[in-house]
């Protein structure tokens, strides 16, 4: 009994399709980033973004439900690694406010959802 009874496409998954849309704001974020954070916290903070949706997509693919949910567990895992890369840039003073906030609202909707869905399986 595969994932595939959730949905058929993981780009139907509301949780999916937030990741995404974190994905574009962290990239929007970073891009405002000193120069020399290049290979530093921009790339890191990128990263763990386009990593909360591709395991969301990778788990979605799996044959098993304890697959698709560890794969979940690591999506989720990013979206910390995000909460806490954020949190330093504002320290740091790379971001402002309004864009943090909307940043961190989607991380924390994206935890609940990924949770949701876990309970779901």
């Amino acid at each position: 009994m595969g994932s595939r009874s959730l949905g058929s496409n993981y780009r139907d998954l509301r949780v999916w399709n937030t990741a995404i849309s974190l994905a574009l704001d962290v990239y929007r974020i970073t891009e405002k980033f000193p120069q020399m954070e290049r290979f530093g916290l921009t790339s890191q903070l990128r990263r763990a973004a386009v990593s909360v949706a591709s395991n969301i997509a990778e788990g979605h693919s799996r044959t098993t439900r304890g697959e698709y949910k560890q794969f979940l567990s690591v999506a989720r895992g990013s979206v910390v690694e995000i909460e806490v890369q954020l949190t330093l840039a504002e320290q740091l003073g790379y971001v402002q406010s309004p864009g943090l906030a909307s940043a961190l609202d989607q991380c924390d909707a994206i935890s609940r959802m990924i949770t949701n869905l876990k309970r779901a399986l």
